[in-house]
């Protein structure tokens, strides 16, 4: 597929297409590929009707010129821009579900197909929100709405200036910092998280081992 610029509202793929749909994120339109009547495309029509979006058929020539990934399963979806949410929308989240604050924190993902699979992992483990730095990172588009399998359309992300800043001020809210490492052999629901702060890493929010 040749290089083309990335718009980050489309969404592919019947999976994504529909966790856009129930999401009740603005979606423009909605491109189905002539022809493609069974399974899951009969669903997307059925819940794109029921909200009054349109849907266009198209030739499949034209749809494989649209798409940005490979595998767009003969539907594509023109949403309005992503709507990114504020650090407090997360921990308001968190509230609301009467449970401590469970936040990932990325630095450095720049491979889009990464952060959808982080989304994915993170909205399955009960993550309330992810933060993001606004620089020298993946945004979210069609291709981690892909990766995700719509995952991203329910987990609320935001984009932050400074990371510094933004752990400084979730450590004024009361959260603990937990940096993590490829290489550990313990699993992120194993981990201890009420053990206390070793003095000589509290500025770097570290624990001591």
């Amino acid at each position: 597929m040749q290089n083309k610029e990335i718009d980050e509202n489309q969404v592919e793929g019947r999976n994504a297409v529909l966790e856009l749909l129930e999401s009740g994120r603005d979606i423009n339109k909605i491109y189905v590929q002539a022809g493609e009547k069974h399974g899951s495309i009969y669903k997307i029509i059925a819940m794109a009707k029921e909200k009054k979006v349109l849907v266009s058929e198209v030739d499949k020539n034209k749809l494989r010129q649209m798409a940005q990934t490979e595998n767009y399963q003969g539907v594509i979806a023109i949403a309005a821009p992503f709507e990114y949410v504020e650090v407090d929308d997360i921990l308001e989240e968190a509230k609301k579900r009467k449970e401590d604050s469970f936040i990932v924190i990325l630095d450095g993902i720049e491979d889009v197909h990464n952060l959808g699979s982080i989304i994915r992992t993170a909205e399955t483990a009960g993550v309330h929100g992810i933060i993001i730095p606004k620089r020298r990172a993946a945004a979210v588009n069609s291709t981690v709405s892909k990766v995700s399998a719509g995952a991203v359309e329910h987990m609320k992300i935001a984009r932050v200036n400074n990371l510094n800043e933004t752990m400084s001020y979730l450590k004024e809210k009361g959260l603990w910092i937990c940096g993590t490492d490829m290489n550990t052999n313990t699993n992120y629901d194993e981990q201890d998280y009420k053990r206390t702060y070793c003095p000589c890493h509290w500025k770097r929010g570290l624990w001591h081992e």
